[in-house]
């Protein structure tokens, strides 16, 4: 008798597509969650949550509000760094890194720890531990005892700034860290050592690292020891997973990787992977979170096939069925707070000026600051998710000058963006128009500026690829390309790296958005109504 082998399901990766790194995954329970970093975006940590690791559902961010993190005056790609998520005597513990600065080889990173009975809330206030380091995490031993983690900065010129891998024991009744700090890795040739979490298993303990930078040449380095304090040592075969050396591959910038393990026993991999676009390599929808599953037999390595990252994955048994295809994702602003996909700019939602009560069925943004400000911009934005992908809004928007302006953006930093809008001619009149922020410089594309005669006009982004490309219309299903084409490539972390060579400030670690922006940049009371939003995969 042949007895016939059940059909394994894959999951197509990445899970958590566009701007999603440096997952954290966490399992209690039954259920499933990953915290990815959120830099100068507000709500702060991203979390999302899976019931069988292959259909994820946002829940939106942890730090809503300013009580628990300030982005006032952040620079691009700082803020939330790494977070990381575990559970421990009840209690989700949620420890994360707000960055201050790239410069002079600097980072000023102090971490923060905050913790609720449910990933709803409510959220402790934040207890301040050490600053001497990014990329902390918790670890609970079986004994009881809860140890801090994080690489050891040095700032000191002629001195390696990823000094290694430090550990200290945080106390819960008094909620602060005690004890020596305790020097466990110093990394291998591959450098740059962040990112650590260990995980005890068959006697052992498994440090994991992420190594190489966060780039071509990131990877996932693991190290074990008999002994938490070490001395640790370092997986013979080398990394567990890396797409260093491999172009031919889906998944680029493997590494910063956290492990699971199933009711069933089964480990997987959570890590951060980027997919760039051709010719040009650049990642313009971020560093994504993919899961690999990993092999562990007893008393061994944990083992990733190839050591490679695949662009699928096996489900945990049992799961049968893969996620649908996305539906398109409308929002008509009913509800009384914005869904989880919508993010903003370095200040949180506030109903001062984030408004969805004033006019029911409408979102009603009052005006912030210029492009360039980092104190009260106006965005409301989500993730780019897809190369190929459409974002339209229905906005109503009366502007009294030039300083007022209304409309949608494609969106990197401070100094990338594209954004179709509605302003006025010194006349007064309407008119519609597209800025371009090259490097810092703000350009009006030639050409495009159009003058207006209704109040209500339909605007939309469409990225296919590298190409971005805008339209609007005054009535429904009338459409009107503007006729250009712009470079959405610029829109990526490898043209921000190349904004100021060599110079760290230029680092860039998020990802594309679209969304919704208002200025009012003589802070005359200037706002826009949007009736709608869609944003679709083409």
């Amino acid at each position: 008798m042949t007895i016939a082998k059940a059909a394994v399901t894959t999951v197509r990766n990445p899970v958590l597509p566009g701007f999603h790194p440096d997952p954290s995954i966490l399992r209690v329970g039954a259920d499933y969650y990953i915290a990815t970093s959120t830099f100068e975006w507000y709500p702060g940590v991203r979390v999302h949550h899976s019931t069988d690791l292959a259909g994820w559902r946002p829940l939106g961010g942890v730090l809503t509000e300013r009580r628990l993190l300030d982005l006032t005056g952040t620079a691009d790609s700082c803020g939330v760094w790494a977070p990381n998520l575990t559970y421990a005597r009840g209690l989700f513990h949620l420890l994360y890194t707000d960055v201050a600065t790239f410069a002079g080889g600097y980072w000023d990173p102090q971490n923060y720890l905050v913790t609720a009975p449910g990933m709803e809330g409510p959220w402790s206030d934040p207890v301040v531990l050490h600053g001497r380091g990014f990329d902390a995490s918790l670890f609970h031993d079986d004994d009881g005892t809860t140890w801090m983690l994080s690489m050891r900065a040095d700032w000191r010129p002629g001195h390696n700034r990823f000094a290694g891998i430090s550990l200290q024991r945080y106390d819960h009744r008094v909620r602060r860290l005690v004890g020596p700090e305790h020097l466990i890795f110093e990394g291998t040739d591959a450098g740059l050592t962040e990112a650590p979490n260990i995980y005890r298993k068959d006697g052992w303990y498994y440090l994991v690292t992420a190594e190489g930078g966060t780039t071509l040449t990131h990877q996932v380095t693991v190290a074990r020891s008999r002994r938490l304090l070490g001395p640790y040592e370092v997986d013979p075969e080398g990394p567990m997973l890396t797409s260093s050396g491999r172009p031919d591959l889906e998944l680029q910038k493997a590494g910063h990787g956290s492990l699971v393990q199933t009711p069933g026993g089964e480990w997987y991999l959570a890590h951060l992977a980027a997919r760039p676009y051709a010719p040009s390599g650049r990642c313009v929808l971020g560093r994504e979170t993919a899961l690999q599953r990993v092999d562990w037999p007893f008393n061994g390595w944990p083992r990733i096939r190839d050591g490679v990252p695949a662009a699928e994955f096996p489900a945990p048994a049992g799961v049968t069925a893969t996620p649908p295809p996305a539906e398109p994702d409308l929002d008509h602003f009913d509800a009384p707070r914005l869904g989880p996909d919508w993010s903003t700019l370095r200040r949180p939602a506030t109903p001062d000026w984030v408004d969805l009560t004033s006019r029911p069925s409408y979102l009603r943004i009052r005006g912030g600051q210029s492009p360039m400000a980092r104190h009260r911009p106006s965005l409301v934005a989500r993730r780019v998710t897809a190369p190929r992908c459409t974002f339209e809004a229905t906005c109503e928007f009366v502007p009294r000058n030039y300083r007022q302006l209304a409309g949608i953006t494609a969106y990197y930093n401070s100094r990338n963006w594209y954004y179709l809008h509605v302003t006025a001619d010194d006349d007064g009149t309407p008119v519609l128009d597209v800025l371009c922020c090259d490097s810092g410089r703000v350009t009006a594309a030639p050409g495009l500026r159009t003058p207006l005669d209704v109040r209500r006009v339909g605007l939309r982004a469409r990225l296919d690829g590298p190409a971005l490309t805008f339209a609007y219309q005054t009535a429904p299903g009338s459409w009107q390309e503007l006729g250009r084409t712009f470079d959405a490539t610029t829109l990526s972390d490898e043209y921000a790296v190349t904004l100021v060579p060599g110079e760290p400030e230029a680092w860039g670690f998020t990802g594309a958005f679209v969304g919704l922006w208002v200025q009012d940049l003589g802070a005359e009371g200037g706002y826009a109504d949007f009736d709608e939003a869609v944003y679709r995969l083409d």
